[in-house]
Parts: structure tokens; sequence; C-alpha cells
């Protein structure tokens, strides 16, 4: 059985990310969905610019790549899956599996909660 969720016009942000990921929950993720292609412009905190683009599979799952300047001006790169819980509430939380694929190309996890 698949679950369909349409992430179009929902906006997210961090209430949990590892302590090599930029992201914070002044960080602000606005997501736009056609089809099964997800995009996302997003910035905060340490972000002063990103973008996201993805593709969604029938579960809600998320397959993506990130790119962003962060506040000292560097180019920062990346791919992530994510995963969706529905709350009682109805919003969705993102449980996120990441990688760096510039700097020093560690991995880390975030949980994102829409707003």
């Amino acid at each position: 059985m698949s679950i369909k969720i349409n992430y179009n016009n929902k906006t997210f942000k961090p209430i949990r990310n590892s302590k090599n990921g930029e992201t914070s929950n002044e960080t602000i993720f606005k997501y736009k969905q056609e089809g099964v292609i997800l995009t996302s412009e997003y910035s905060g905190g340490k972000i002063k610019k990103g973008h996201l683009i993805g593709t969604v599979d029938d579960f809600g799952n998320i397959e993506m790549r990130y790119h962003q300047i962060n506040k000292k001006g560097e180019l920062m790169t990346g791919i992530c899956s994510s995963t969706p819980e529905v709350l009682p509430s109805g919003k969705i939380r993102l449980h996120e599996n990441w990688n760096w694929t510039s700097g020093d190309n560690s991995s880390g996890t975030s949980t994102l909660e829409e707003i």
C-alpha cells in the first residue's frame, strides 16, 4: 500500500541535526513538488542560500541532492535520503540521512518538521 504525500507548498525547519551539519532551527525550507520532482529553496542560520532537487516515491521517501553557500562563503554540496512520518497533527516529520560530497565528505542525520 502506498502513502500519497505531496510536499508542494509545505515549509519545514530542522529540529535536530548532527554537529557536522550546517542547518539549524533557523533554516527554513520551502518545498515545491510537481509529479515526482521535488525542489526547495532554503536559507537561515549558517546558510545564506541553498537549493535542493530530488524525487519522491509512492511512500513519500525523498532522494535528493543539495548545494548551498554558507556564511563563510563556501559552496557545499551533498546527498540526502528522507523518510516521512505523518504526525498525529497531520504535519510531516522527515528523518534524514545525509552525506557531504564536498568538504570533509562526512555523513550525518537530521530531523525536519513541517511548520
